[in-house]
């Protein structure tokens, strides 16, 4: 169990070190990269590895759609604060209560329709 969770921890910083080394050469082919899925995609291949029901990953691939809407946002919010010469860490910070607050809204949604 302890070799496993070493292996997942270092496959997934592995992940994040590319991405970061992929942008010092070219900050679009790191946009690429990192806007795929590959968290989900590695968070499900440990949840099959460890033995997780088929019903369980459907949820979470399920729950990864409804909740990736409230975080995109942030995407178009940070550019424009740092372009308007915001200090870079009270714009993540903005972007982080913005995102919790959709976070929040879309879970309400969630349950009031019942989706969640």
């Amino acid at each position: 169990m302890g070799l496993q969770l070493l292996v997942k921890a270092l496959v997934s910083a592995a992940v994040i070190v590319a991405v970061t080394e992929v942008n010092r050469r070219s900050s679009y082919w790191s946009a690429i990269l990192i806007s795929l899925p590959l968290v989900s995609l590695l968070a499900m291949i440990w949840m099959k590895v460890e033995g997780q029901a088929a019903q369980a990953i459907a949820d979470h691939a399920r729950g990864t759609f409804w909740f990736v809407l409230p975080s995109l946002p942030m995407f178009l919010i940070l550019p424009r604060l740092l372009e308007a010469r915001w200090n870079f860490y009270v714009s993540l910070a903005v972007c982080c209560v913005v995102t919790a607050g959709l976070y929040w809204v879309m879970d309400q949604m969630l349950r009031r329709f019942g989706i969640w």
